[in-house]
């Protein structure tokens, strides 16, 4: 039996991740009556806040992604398989297994201050929304703009510009 859309979903299934170690079967909430899946937010402290990159498809070399998954569901995203890194679904799990960046900031500054670093734009939210429901809560997002005004450090943003639900 095909799964039922959901509103405010993207996904409709939770296929296995092409990494995961361990298989389980779930069963689609929409076949069993059980309530759409909620959103659960979990801590992941970075240990690096800054990735880097040397795709010359990609204008800029550098990003920090305050949040890994999105609740924003867009089917079409280009993000999905980076959940499967963590053994989970790109698609439900995707939407509703949000990890944050507590120490986004800490990290940054930490950062900015090893020996030899150079300062060039950074581009925040490349890989997920940076503004998405979880950020009205949060404020990771708006910390990480704060501090990088308050250094005059060069920043762009990257934002589907949907609205939070």
């Amino acid at each position: 039996m095909p799964a039922k859309a959901r509103k405010g979903r993207g996904a409709v299934s939770r296929l296995p991740g092409r990494f995961e170690q361990r298989l389980v079967e779930k069963i689609p909430a929409d076949i069993t009556g059980d309530p759409a899946p909620e959103t659960v937010l979990r801590a992941m402290p970075a240990r690096k806040i800054i990735s880097h990159n040397k795709s010359p498809d990609i204008p800029f070399d550098r990003s920090i992604n305050p949040f890994l998954g999105c609740e924003h569901g867009c089917i079409y995203c280009y993000a999905r398989p980076s959940h499967s890194y963590l053994d989970l679904s790109p698609g439900l799990d995707f939407e509703t297994q949000i990890f944050y960046k507590p120490n986004a900031v800490q990290s940054l500054l930490a950062e900015w201050e090893k020996p030899g670093y150079v300062c060039q734009p950074i581009a925040i939210g490349a890989n997920t929304d940076p503004y998405q429901p979880a950020e009205k809560k949060l404020k990771i997002t708006r910390r990480l703009l704060e501090t990088f005004l308050e250094h005059r450090h060069p920043v762009s943003l990257i934002s589907t510009g949907q609205p939070n639900k």
